[in-house]
C-alpha cells in the first residue's frame, strides 16, 4: 500500500543522534517479523552524550519520525557507550555562545521545550534506557519518558543551582510526581546524585540491572548498599546509599577488577518491549496518554515562564556557572560561592569583573 507520509521533513540521521530499527521479541523469545522498536541514541560519548543545539533538533524530529512509524511497537531512548545516558546541555556551547546572550538562549530553550514535549506527546510508549549518568537536562528528558530501566551503575540527579541554573526544564515539574515534594526539594536544591537503587527505592525508575561483570558473573554496584536494612533513626527500609570507609575502598577495588557489560540491561529492555507488544495498541496508548496528563499538566503550565527566566539568567549566574564548568580543570569546575555571596551582599553589581573574580583558580583566563 502507498502510505501518506506524516513526517514534517525527510531527514537522514547520521550525526550525533542515531535512529535505528531494532528487533522486538515475542514471549517465546523469537524475533517478530514485520515489527520493531525505534532506538533513538544520543551519540556524543566523548562529552557524556550532552546535547548540542543541533542534537536537540535531531531528537525532536526523531520522536516525530518514531510516532509516525506504523511498525514501531515502542521507542527506546538511550545514549552511546556505558558512561552516560545524558548529562544535559553541552556546557561548552553554553559557555562560549549562549552565555551573556539571553535572547539566543531563550530561542534555544524553545527548542529544548519542544524536545521535552516531543517525548511527552510521542504516539508510541517511550522507554529510557539509562546506560549511565542521567544528570541535569539528561534527568529531565529521561523523566519525560514513560518508563526507565537503568544499569545499576547509573547515577541520577540535578546540577542547576551548583552550576548557575535552575532545573526548570522538567525536573521541578516531574520530580515531585515521582518522589514527593521533600525528596524532590533535596535533589533539585542540593544536587547530590542518587544511585540507581536509590532512584528505584523512591519509585523514579522501573528497574535497576547489575551490569558489572567480575570473573564471569554479574555483581551489583559495589559502591552502594544493595541489601535492604532498617534505618534506626526513621524506621524506614533503606538501600542504595553510598558506601563509606573500608567498604567504599573494597567497592572501588572490585569495580576496577570488572568490566561493564550492558547485555543484562538490553535483556531487561527487551522484556519490557515484549510486555508492550502483547497489548492492544490503541488501548495501550490511551492508557499511557491518560497517565502522561499528570506530567503535561505541570509542564504546560510552567514551560514558557521558565524559558524566559532561564534566558535572562544567562546574563548573571548562568554566565558565571557555565564558564566555570567549561574553563575549570579537574575537580575545580564551580565558582567560589562564598566570595560571590560576600560581594553581592556588599552591593557589587553583576558584570565581567565580578564573574572573573569568582571563577575557579584553574579556569583558563582570556
Amino acid at each position: 500500500m502507498d502510505w501518506v507520509s506524516h513526517d514534517l521533513c525527510e531527514k537522514d540521521f547520521t550525526g550525533q543522534v542515531r535512529v535505528e530499527r531494532r528487533p522486538v521479541f515475542g514471549p517465546d523469545g523469537a524475533e517478530v517479523d514485520g515489527l520493531h522498536a525505534v532506538w533513538i541514541v544520543l551519540d556524543n560519548p566523548k562529552q557524556l552524550n550532552s546535547y548540542t543545539t543541533e542534537m536537540v533538533k535531531d531528537v525532536i524530529l526523531a520522536f516525530r519520525h518514531a510516532s509516525n512509524d506504523r511498525a514501531a511497537v515502542a521507542v527506546v531512548f538511550t545514549g552511546a557507550g556505558d558512561r552516560a545516558f545524558c548529562t544535559g546541555g553541552n556546557t561548552h556551547e553554553y559557555a562560549t555562545y549562549y552565555a551573556g546572550r539571553p535572547g539566543e538562549y531563550r530561542q534555544y530553550m524553545r527548542l529544548f521545550n519542544d524536545m521535552v514535549s516531543s517525548i511527552l506527546l510521542c504516539e508510541k510508549p517511550v522507554i529510557c534506557r539509562a546506560n549511565g549518568m542521567r544528570i541535569g537536562g539528561g534527568q529531565e528528558i529521561g523523566m519525560a519518558c514513560d518508563f526507565t530501566i537503568a544499569s545499576d551503575l547509573a547515577r541520577f540527579g540535578q546540577a542547576g543551582p551548583r552550576h548557575g541554573s535552575a532545573p526548570d526544564g522538567g525536573s521541578t515539574d516531574f520530580l515531585p510526581l515521582y518522589v514527593g515534594i521533600e525528596h524532590a526539594m533535596l535533589s533539585c536544591a542540593v544536587c547530590e546524585p542518587w544511585s540507581a537503587y536509590k532512584a528505584l527505592r523512591y519509585h523514579m525508575i522501573s528497574e535497576a540491572v547489575p551490569c558489572l561483570r567480575v570473573d564471569g558473573r554479574f555483581v551489583p554496584n559495589p559502591l552502594v548498599t544493595t541489601d535492604r536494612y532498617v534505618d534506626p533513626a526513621t524506621g524506614q527500609i533503606v538501600y542504595g546509599e553510598p558506601k563509606t570507609g573500608e567498604e567504599k575502598e573494597k567497592g572501588k577495588a572490585l569495580l576496577a577488577q570488572g568490566t561493564v557489560d550492558l547485555a543484562p540491561l538490553d535483556a531487561a529492555v527487551n522484556r519490557m518491549l515484549t510486555g508492550l507488544l502483547m497489548t492492544f495498541p490503541n488501548c495501550l496508548m490511551k492508557t499511557i496518554e491518560s497517565l502522561r496528563k499528570h506530567k503535561l499538566e505541570h509542564w504546560d503550565r510552567n514551560k514558557e515562564t521558565n524559558r524566559h527566566w532561564l534566558g535572562l539568567n544567562m546574563l548573571t549566574e548562568a554566565q558565571a556557572g557555565f564558564r566555570a564548568f567549561d574553563e575549570g580543570r579537574g575537580k575545580e569546575r564551580e565558582i567560589d560561592f562564598v566570595e560571590l555571596r560576600r560581594r553581592l551582599a556588599a552591593g557589587e553589581r553583576w558584570g565581567p569583573e565580578l564573574i572573573e573574580a569568582v571563577l575557579p583558580r584553574s579556569a583558563v583566563k582570556a
